[in-house]
């Protein structure tokens, strides 16, 4: 059932005004909205998506959504809110292959399979609709749902895809062949980057960078004795003193060298407050990249035994640097499926291991059950971090990395095209060329660890260049541009290009 998700404002915009970093994108905000404030009159902006927790959609959707209200603009959150364990399935094959990945076959049974849930959702979504009103559906799962909503009833619609590859693969062709029909009939489609974009919707499509909202639970800046007191409510360290917030209801769970999953204090505490630690933080999705960066990391270890002439200090280094991967619980993400096969196989290649390498490698799962604490967790294992990894093999944006980067993080990406978008190598960071590529990315860690200076060159460059691009103002500042054209436009036209200045209607 479609379930339109209630939120609770706890910033409004003049809590970021407040902030001395963060006043002047405020103020160009507001002035950009004042100004076509008036083709919003009597219409609704409408976002749908998959779901309300887990992955980075249904993170960054309450605050567009909020600040789209405090701005003057009535908005609302649904998510599909079905259980379908085949669709889901359908559509994780579809995102696949918009990835370049899997069997390019899709036949006139996955179509009807995708035609029934859709036209479920539509149903149940029409209600709360009027013409005059804005649909932006989010990525491939409600996108027949918003088809169907822009026939019949007439209203403006925008599809805003999150995910993207750029090559032209049979797989890729297989899914967008397949959206094609659906896709034709909404006004205007919004991506991450320029190589995203099919053919058929050239001119048609505009570039929005995501954007991560700098004070929310996952990036505000934690003092010392706030980051300490997250880890020991989370389970990540042992209590060694008396913490103001009581223990989180969940723990972190950490996978044990017999297999099972357990504290994350056993079989020894990871050491986020003295070691450097290497975190990678993702869905459990083999795209990410997570088992050759622990191939990886093993091979970085074994290096150390074979290099005589590594400095001291370096040589200390390596001998205690730990490698964290963490991702959701898999039970909590209801529209991935295939997120328990992806962390099977980290557990299986981690069981394989010597136990010297398991005891310096924690694979981590999150709990779900609170989105603050969900969001606090991951902050404070970014916060720990000497290096935030994201090995991506395919990435449509990658907001961990933007995370890193805004904290000051220094990160090691992957030439997957969201997150080059974003690190410009040896500016903000660096990245691996082949991120399957075991050998390569133990170079690269080798290199980044031992380079004090250039980190946090990295780092410093990194956070200038999210305050710049990559905060949620300069999003919103581009959806408003995108959705004023679209409201202006004779219902039966559609959007070629971006104007920034937009006329007031009389």
């Amino acid at each position: 059932m479609v379930e339109f998700v209630k939120l609770t404002a706890t910033l409004t915009l003049d809590d970021y005004a407040a902030t001395a970093d963060l006043v002047g994108a405020v103020h160009e905000l507001r002035a950009e909205a004042d100004d076509v404030l008036p083709w919003f009159k009597g219409r609704s902006v409408v976002m749908l998506n998959s779901t309300a927790k887990g992955g980075g959609v249904a993170e960054m959707l309450p605050r567009i959504v909020q600040m789209l209200n405090e701005l003057g603009i009535t908005a609302h959150w649904a998510a599909m809110g079905i259980e379908h364990p085949d669709f889901f399935k359908f559509t994780k094959r579809l995102h696949n292959l918009i990835h370049g990945e899997g069997d390019p076959v899709l036949s006139l049974d996955d179509r009807k399979l995708y035609d029934e849930v859709n036209r479920s959702v539509a149903d149940q979504l029409r209600p709360h609709l009027k013409p005059e009103d804005l649909l932006i559906v989010h990525d491939p799962q409600p996108l027949g749902a918003g088809a169907i909503l822009k026939r019949e009833l007439g209203l403006r619609a925008i599809w805003r895809c999150h995910i993207g590859l750029d090559a032209h693969l049979l797989a890729t062709r297989a899914a967008w062949s397949f959206m094609q029909p659906y896709l034709e009939t909404y006004d205007h489609s919004v991506f991450s980057a320029p190589e995203y974009i099919p053919n058929y919707l050239a001119g048609r499509a505009s570039v929005i960078h995501p954007g991560i909202d700098p004070l929310s639970h996952k990036n505000r800046f934690l003092r010392p004795n706030k980051l300490t007191g997250i880890l020991c409510n989370a389970g990540l360290v042992v209590e060694h003193a008396p913490v103001l917030a009581p223990p989180f209801p969940q723990k972190v769970q950490r996978l044990q060298p017999d297999g099972s999953f357990g504290a994350a204090t056993l079989p020894d505490e990871i050491g986020f407050l003295y070691r450097p630690i290497v975190t990678e933080i993702s869905r459990w999705d083999r795209l990410k990249g997570f088992g050759p960066l622990l191939a990886g990391f093993v091979r970085l270890k074994q290096k150390l035994h074979q290099t005589a002439s590594l400095h001291p200090r370096h040589r200390q280094r390596l001998e205690i640097v730990r490698l964290v991967l963490a991702g959701p619980d898999p039970d909590s993400v209801q529209d991935d499926p295939e997120s328990r096969e992806t962390l099977e196989e980290l557990r299986h290649q981690f069981c394989a291991l010597d136990p010297k390498f398991q005891r310096d490698i924690a694979l981590l799962s999150l709990p779900m059950d609170s989105r603050k604490n969900n969001e606090l967790i991951v902050n404070a294992l970014q916060r720990c971090a000497v290096l935030v990894a994201q090995n991506s093999i395919r990435e449509g944006f990658g907001l961990t990395v933007t995370e890193a980067m805004w904290k000051g993080t220094p990160v090691m990406g992957t030439e997957a095209c969201g997150i080059r978008e974003q690190i410009r190598d040896g500016i903000d960071g660096r990245l691996v060329r082949n991120p399957e590529d075991p050998l390569e990315i133990a170079d690269l860690l080798d290199e980044m660890l031992s380079d004090y200076p250039e980190r946090e060159r990295w780092a410093r460059n990194a956070q200038k260049r999210a305050y710049t691009e990559f905060l949620v103002f300069a999003q919103m500042q581009r959806w408003l541009r995108v959705l004023t054209e679209c409201a202006a436009l004779p219902r039966r036209e559609r959007i070629v290009g971006h104007t920034r200045h937009i006329p007031v209607p009389a």
